[in-house]
């Protein structure tokens, strides 16, 4: 199928400061590497904090990458990817990749920056870190309702300074009474042998801890032994589905693979229809 809108495409990821460069036989044919390592380079230029795996060698590991990357332009950019498109990597990928690369090629000129004029040693400090200034607004926002309320606690606190200083004063001014202060001081002393007492008797109690413990370390050990050895027995034992269970998943590979024919025709035809339709419009007009 035509690449439409290849031009623009590939102007705006120059722009960008994309290092490699695209043509459209690239999308001749379905390529997921080049979507992907295009995709993983714009969701860097988004947020280069981001957490996305980029390991598609397998077909789960694919499906994972491209729901992951429409997830996160749908939460953080309000931009919506056709993930279907994405997955053939074919012309119908470019117009989604248009999106996100459009956003970014407009914020650049909106800044006034001339992403192709800047070397390439520069060209990491023209990011687009969004996310991490929503976080310093929420944290901002949580500092000046935090710094509100303890300066309504400190000015009720000065509002009793008056009362406070009075009562201070007046119990430094108090004489120390000897009867009192030793009758305090008894209390603590008595306060602290309660505690070695309780100390003491914990650490006589550590001995019998320890022996019970050793005997559940003991009894669990065995427990460990026994399930290993059962398990064992069951990785052994062949299950009498597994046959079967074999057969349908090969057929279930076929089968996917004349779903994936059919879907790529299918839209390959819808592709044709569309263009027909619209060549009907126009000499209609």
């Amino acid at each position: 199928p035509a690449l439409p809108h290849f031009s623009d495409f590939t102007e705006m990821m120059r722009a960008l400061g994309y290092p490699r460069l695209i043509s459209m036989e690239n999308f001749h044919t379905p390529n997921f590497m080049l979507v992907s390592e295009v995709l993983l380079w714009l969701v860097k230029r988004y947020e280069p904090q981001s957490d996305i795996p980029g390991d598609v060698e397998t077909e789960q590991d694919r499906v994972f990458f491209i729901k992951a990357v429409a997830q996160f332009m749908a939460t953080k950019a309000h931009i919506k990817l056709n993930t279907k498109k994405l997955y053939q990597a074919d012309g119908h990928a470019v117009k989604e990749l248009l999106k996100v690369t459009s956003v970014l090629y407009g914020a650049m000129n909106t800044q006034g920056g001339d992403r192709a004029d800047l070397p390439e040693e520069d060209s990491t400090k023209f990011k687009f870190d969004l996310g991490s200034k929503i976080a310093d607004l929420k944290a901002a926002r949580q500092l000046a309702s935090e710094i509100t309320s303890k300066g309504a606690v400190l000015y009720d606190l000065l509002g009793k300074e008056v009362e406070l200083r009075e009562a201070r004063t007046e119990s430094i001014g108090r004489p120390l009474e000897i009867n009192e202060a030793e009758k305090v001081m008894k209390i603590a002393i008595n306060s602290v042998l309660e505690e070695v007492q309780k100390t003491k008797d914990m650490l006589n109690n550590v001995a019998l801890d320890e022996a019970n413990l050793e005997a559940k370390i003991e009894k669990r050990k065995l427990e460990l032994e026994r399930s290993q050895k059962r398990l064992q027995t069951l990785q052994s034992v062949r299950p009498a589905f597994m046959d079967e269970y074999e057969k349908i998943e090969e057929q279930l590979q076929k089968q996917y693979s004349t779903y994936l024919e059919k879907f790529r025709n299918l839209t390959y035809m819808e592709q044709l229809l569309d263009d027909h339709r619209r060549t009907e419009q126009e000499m209609f007009e």
